[in-house]
């Protein structure tokens, strides 16, 4: 739930008037709001939404079966501030004709960004390049010291090549890409032509690509996708970076896998559990970059995320068609 402050600069107005939808063109109603930038504790949350027709979230409220029974029958409207779902029960919230509101493509170029910003960051080792001109470890010039790995001529294999999948090619495609691959749950030959790109499995994927980018949807299909198996089959010198959701990798596996060497080097942008506790074993490994979920993280874009979260809404209220509504 935004605090008041993020609230009243992005409009919105959190529905608990006694009444089913807002009138036509209304633009206010009563609100209850979490006025803190830490998340809402599901206690807190069951709690405050009672009897709300309107739920703003964020994708770290996880709008369950208990909130949406606590909410009750009143609840018409769950807009969410995110591309994501997962945190959403779909399944019970298409059950009781809850519609949902969420704020995809407006954060594509953003996160796309970030993704080819944490590839080249953990593929040229730039953490460890900076840390060594900290502590005194850069001495002299040295030919192989600090040597990563570039994408000119590189194969790169794309995982799920939706809105931000494509956009990460298309930005990856100056840098000299010899050949780009990707999987997912079936072929999409419109998207893929604009970079001649392959469609081939997972356990391909892994296995002929310099560097594995995984930008797919989080799914009972795709949780735990890249596990053991999937490292296994990637070349020693491949370089992984997940920006999807960190339920994708088994981080287990993913540790072994580049503690032993088996591939060459991870950046993520999502783990399991947010935030990763710093005792983390993958916080040990100087060939792993970790970021704290910052993909869409520019000012322009979480303020059109903001406006457009808000603005579904408020048009679910009145029972308009939304900017951006979740076909469920």
């Amino acid at each position: 739930m935004a605090t008041l402050e993020r609230a009243h600069k992005a409009g919105l107005e959190l529905d608990l008037c006694p009444k089913p939808l807002l009138p036509k063109h209304s633009l206010h109603c009563e609100v209850e709001l979490w006025d803190s930038d830490e998340p809402i504790t599901s206690k807190e949350l069951e709690r405050r939404v009672a009897g709300a027709y309107g739920l703003l979230c964020l994708l770290s409220d996880r709008v369950d079966k208990k909130i949406l029974d606590a909410a009750g029958a009143n609840l018409k409207v769950v807009s969410t501030l995110s591309v994501g779902v997962d945190h959403l029960a779909l399944d019970e919230i298409k059950k009781r004709g809850i519609r949902v509101g969420y704020t995809p493509e407006v954060l594509t170029d953003a996160t796309a960004e970030l993704a080819v910003s944490l590839l080249l960051t953990t593929c040229r080792r730039l953490p460890e390049a900076m840390a060594e001109v900290k502590n005194g470890g850069w001495t002299s010039w040295k030919p192989l010291w600090m040597c990563g790995y570039g994408l000119t001529q590189s194969t790169v294999g794309i995982v799920g090549l939706g809105r931000i999948g494509q956009a990460i090619a298309r930005r990856l495609k100056p840098f000299g890409i010899q050949k780009f691959l990707y999987t997912g749950r079936q072929p999409k030959p419109q998207e893929a032509a604009e970079f001649q790109a392959e469609f081939v499995s997972a356990p391909q994927l892994a296995a002929e690509s310099d560097f594995i980018m995984v930008a797919c949807s989080l799914t009972p299909e795709t949780k735990g996708l890249c596990d053991r198996d999937f490292f296994q089959k990637m070349k020693k010198t491949a370089v992984f970076v997940n920006i999807s959701r960190g339920d994708v990798v088994n981080q287990d596996d993913l540790y072994q896998a580049l503690a032993s060497g088996q591939i060459a080097a991870a950046g993520l942008d999502v783990t399991t559990p947010e935030p990763l506790p710093t005792g983390h074993p993958l916080l040990t490994l100087k060939n792993c970059v970790i970021l704290p979920h910052i993909g869409s993280a520019t000012y322009k874009t979480r303020n059109t995320m903001s406006l457009l979260a808000a603005n579904n809404l408020l048009a679910g209220l009145r029972g308009e068609p939304m900017p951006s509504e979740l076909k469920l």
